[in-house]
């Protein structure tokens, strides 16, 4: 019998954030990065991330018999703009591997990353995903995000081109 639990990242994660999100570039077209990552290329990624303030990464981790297992996805928050005046906004990112896909990871990721996140310095959370994409529409609509837009046909990859919606809600 296996549960998930939930904590901080740590560096000796980042290998296996590099795996999932290494299927999602050579795979899909739901990030428009095109070249898998090494791990060293990712360091630069998992250093914004502290364990206070607006910048976190979680993990969701399959417990097996009392030991450490798997990560099976993850959820965080970066910055949005590199400008001042954008500090309070930030960008979620949320990923879970193949086999946990479609099981209720995100959804236990995202409740738990707005719930460390309360009481942060935070306005509003915004997010892009690819179009069509009714498994992170659903997500966001769940966690009482709303469509500000879409911007056509403004990532190609895999010799198409792709739109991106845009959500947002209130911290």
């Amino acid at each position: 019998m296996s549960e998930i639990r939930i904590r901080a990242a740590v560096r000796d994660d980042l290998p296996r954030l590099t795996e999932i999100y290494n299927y999602y570039v050579v795979h899909t077209p739901v990030t428009f990065d095109v070249e898998p990552y090494t791990v060293e290329q990712r360091e630069a990624w998992f250093a914004q991330f502290g364990a206070t303030g607006r910048y976190r990464l979680i993990v969701a981790e399959e417990i097996v018999a009392e030991k450490n297992g798997r990560v099976m996805g993850y959820a965080g928050t970066t910055r949005f703009r590199p400008k001042a005046a954008y500090e309070t906004t930030v960008e979620t990112t949320i990923y879970c591997s193949q086999g946990a896909a479609g099981k209720g990871l995100g959804r236990r990721l995202y409740a738990e990353l707005f719930e460390i996140l309360k009481g942060e310095d935070i306005h509003r959370f915004v997010g892009g995903y690819v179009l069509p994409n009714a498994a992170s529409e659903a997500l966001h609509r769940r966690f009482g995000f709303k469509v500000v837009g879409v911007f056509g046909e403004n990532g190609r990859k895999f010799g198409k081109y792709w739109d991106v919606c845009w959500v947002e809600r209130a911290a």
